[in-house]
């Protein structure tokens, strides 16, 4: 979590409601506030001309998004859409600017941030010169697995349907289909009852009894 609960709310932030594809913010729209996820996932998108989604990535409860334009002052570089019913916290921009201004820790805690996710980008940027779908895709979940992030960390399970790494790979579903089963083929994923486990060694047993485990 970036902002403490409490920071936020001696802030004056606020808590807004969104429904399932409820556009949260546009690309191109200016910033006003800060936004920190409290529960649900969204998906931070670039949209073409044709309306084809790329997600630049998955939000999850307690990470932020869309902060960027806080420090830049340029629009916003991709649209905020909720994927389930999600809460998230808006604290105004003044006072965001002020709490960085004030707090030290707080300051390099975005730093970090920023930097980890420009990291992400070149990491993408590279993939996306192979044409090899299993390449672009195992280097994806490799960096899931590195940052833990997307993948239960009891399981192993993958926490993306097809379709959104197809999105985050500028790949067809369908190859994405294909690739994972060749991938499953050659021992490098696990794939049980349409559920991908990345961790390549574990066992079709032993993904029975940690399913058990996960769902108590």
């Amino acid at each position: 979590m970036m902002i403490q609960n409490e920071l936020l709310i001696s802030l004056g932030a606020n808590v807004k409601k969104y429904t399932p594809e409820e556009i949260i913010f546009k690309e191109g729209a200016f910033c006003n506030y800060y936004y920190q996820l409290i529960e649900g996932t969204v998906r931070w998108v670039s949209v073409n001309d044709e309306g084809k989604e790329f997600i630049q990535s998955i939000v999850n409860a307690g990470e932020c998004f869309g902060e960027m334009p806080l420090f830049d002052e340029l629009p916003f570089a991709a649209t905020a859409i909720s994927i389930t019913n999600t809460s998230v916290w808006r604290l105004h921009k003044s006072s965001f600017l002020k709490l960085i201004h004030e707090n030290a820790e707080t300051h390099f805690k975005f730093s970090t941030l920023l930097s980890q996710r420009l990291r992400y980008k070149f990491l993408i940027l590279k993939e996306l010169v192979y044409n090899d779908p299993e390449h672009r895709i195992s280097a994806l979940l490799n960096h899931f697995k590195k940052t833990q992030c997307n993948i239960c960390p009891d399981c192993s399970q993958l926490q993306l349907t097809r379709q959104q790494i197809a999105d985050m790979t500028g790949l067809r579903v369908e190859t994405v289909i294909r690739a994972m089963r060749n991938m499953h083929d050659k021992g490098e994923v696990q794939i049980k009852k349409g559920k991908v486990y990345c961790n390549d060694c574990i066992s079709a047993d032993m993904i029975e009894i940690i399913q058990k485990k996960c769902a108590k």
